[in-house]
């Protein structure tokens, strides 16, 4: 990708009508939420339908929720949609009470902003099955800060969710977000592209998520001799924005008590200095 199709939308502050043309292409253009399936009512015209439909992809090997999912689709750490701010993460966690194996629907409930400062902001929410709200699947919480103010008059832009159908030849999620296996052990994303830039021109929350994940059960599975993991204890700190790419994980798992393994995780920006992005710790069980 070139640095014209990657600018920083800061950049176009001082030109409402470049900043909201841009805005629009790179919001439609950004995989995370348009392909697990979250609407936001903060930023997309039509219903507010805080709902996501599961599939197979969002599923561990042992049939419970991947942890990805829940974090794409709450992200937390609000500082305002990006119609009125420049959000960046800084600090996200998950903490899954139910694998939800026979829930076919989640829905997020309760988001609510603890309190949002200059530039900080803290929130949290739950999900929960959207089809029996009592069922409590996660908490979520974050922390996050505001690069920037965009310019005023933004408006909400048309949902250009991809509808994707479920079935057994679905890839991994992974895959669509471009993760992969090196020869060294590493698992990485590719240099950075449109599909998985913020309109910062900074990698997204969703590819963090997703590699760090993946990083954390193939570990784990690596200590345990199995990859019938659930997640339940899901905590990234957000350090640095990862700006060029490839980015490697480089991972390390512990064992701990009651088929419980934990996973450390350190995301690099390997095409700028090496510079630590993200770091993320994981705490998993053996599910039987």
């Amino acid at each position: 990708m070139t640095d014209e199709q990657l600018r920083d939308i800061r950049e176009l502050t001082d030109d409402p009508e470049a900043y909201a043309a841009e805005l629009q292409r790179r919001w439609s253009g950004l995989l995370s939420y348009r392909y697990i399936g979250r609407n936001h009512g903060s930023m997309n015209t039509g219903p507010i339908d805080n709902t996501v439909t599961l599939r197979r992809d969002m599923r561990n090997a042992a049939g419970g929720l991947l942890v990805s999912p829940l974090s794409i689709s709450s992200p937390e750490g609000n500082v305002g949609s990006d119609l009125v701010a420049v959000p960046n993460p800084v600090i996200h966690s998950c903490m899954i009470l139910d694998p939800a194996r026979d829930v076919s629907r989640i829905e997020v409930v309760q988001s609510e902003g603890l309190h949002v400062g200059t530039r900080m902001g803290y929130s949290r929410s739950k999900i929960v099955d959207a089809d029996a709200p009592t069922r409590v699947i996660a908490l979520l919480e974050g922390q996050g800060v505001s690069l920037g103010t965009p310019p005023e008059g933004l408006g909400r832009m048309p949902e250009d969710k991809l509808e994707i159908v479920d079935s057994p030849d679905l890839p991994p999620l992974w895959q669509v977000f471009g993760a992969s296996r090196r020869d060294d052990g590493h698992w990485v994303l590719p240099p950075l592209s449109v599909e998985l830039a913020s309109p910062d021109a900074a990698l997204h929350i969703g590819p963090q998520h997703v590699v760090l994940e993946t990083a954390a059960v193939d570990a784990a599975a690596e200590l345990c001799g199995t990859d019938r993991l659930q997640m339940q204890a899901w905590h990234v700190m957000f350090l640095a924005r990862g700006k060029v790419g490839p980015f490697r994980v480089e991972s390390e798992a512990v064992p701990g008590t009651d088929d419980r393994v934990g996973v450390r995780l350190t995301l690099h920006d390997e095409g700028n200095g090496d510079r630590r992005v993200t770091a993320a710790s994981a705490v998993l069980s053996i599910v039987a």
